[in-house]
């Protein structure tokens, strides 16, 4: 008569087949895994930025109720409701492209007008950048008493090749003087934009693509509009000075911030253009005040135990 097996044997069994199946179940990632969710977390994070700087939530969230609508009609077997939302989410499809094509169009722009080359800036550009952040605040601190307008576009990642087309190709250093003088309102080549590119004018009396925003202050002329047209179709930082009330400003990523002091607009280009080095610098005074701090503290140390 064959032995009955236990009760532990049993159990045993039995945990050893789940592991089985579960191990059957379990997908491991590799790195082609980790490389598809970062691209599709990049992209959503690049669709969430796009809604905030746009009118767009709204249309979002009319997406998102016809969605739910559908869902709800599918649960309940409202045949004919349903029907009619699928083709609207089909039809709306297109829709939302024609809606959406200034977004879209200004996303490929800026994918097209990358430049891989310059990912790493040389230290004689960066240099140069530093100087011509100096002689630029210098020059509009001076355009903003006088009430002279200005408007200067700090080329970055995309390349504004376009832009520089439509006015006077340059190739000099950024002197406070010199852009007094373009900017002065009898100049022939005052009306345009300066563009800055690695530090050095590269042109002058340029030519930038106006603001698709509605809403706009009506209080901001075509100089303000054309430096935040500039600022939401590349990632260019431009600074701009008014005209009318001497006040300066600067567009970065579509955003405008206005009533700017030199002090402030000095502090924030730093920021924008040259991030590396404003960590570099914080990061060797925090270390310099560290090793001073060890230094003192050994200093009384010493001192106590003589």
């Amino acid at each position: 008569m064959p032995a009955r097996p236990e009760a532990g044997d049993e159990e045993m069994e039995g945990i050893l087949y789940l592991l089985q199946e579960f191990k059957g179940k379990v997908v491991l990632f590799g790195i082609s895994d980790v490389v598809d969710i970062a691209i599709m977390a990049f992209l959503i994070y690049k669709v969430i930025m796009l809604m905030r700087r746009t009118n767009s939530g709204a249309v979002a969230k009319g997406v998102l109720l016809l969605l739910f609508a559908l869902g709800v009609s599918t649960f309940f077997h409202l045949n004919t409701v349903s029907y009619l939302l699928q083709q609207l989410m089909v039809w709306g499809v297109v829709a939302l492209v024609v809606i959406f094509q200034p977004e879209i169009r200004r996303f490929l722009e800026q994918m097209g007008r990358t430049s891989l080359g310059k990912v790493f800036t040389p230290e004689e550009a960066r240099n140069e950048l530093d100087s011509a952040i100096t002689q630029t605040v210098d020059a509009y601190t001076s355009l903003s008493k006088s009430k002279t307008g200005a408007l200067m576009v700090f080329e970055r990642k995309n390349m504004l090749d376009d832009a520089i087309k439509t006015g006077t190709a340059l190739d000099c250093t950024v002197n406070a003087e010199l852009l007094k003088n373009i900017f002065w309102n009898k100049a022939p080549l005052h009306d345009g934009a300066v563009i800055v590119r690695a530090g050095r004018i590269v042109g002058a009396g340029c030519m930038l693509p106006m603001s698709g925003n509605v809403n706009l202050s009506r209080e901001l002329g075509m100089r303000h509009r054309a430096g935040i047209g500039a600022s939401e179709h590349t990632d260019a930082v431009v600074a701009i000075v008014s005209e009318e009330t001497g006040s300066i400003s600067v567009a970065v990523g579509g955003m405008l911030k206005r009533h700017l002091a030199p002090e402030t607009l000095e502090r924030l280009l730093r920021n924008e253009l040259l991030p590396e080095r404003e960590n570099d610098e914080a990061a060797s005074k925090f270390k310099l005040g560290n090793l001073l701090r060890f230094g003192k503290g050994k200093k009384q140390d010493g001192n106590e135990n003589s």
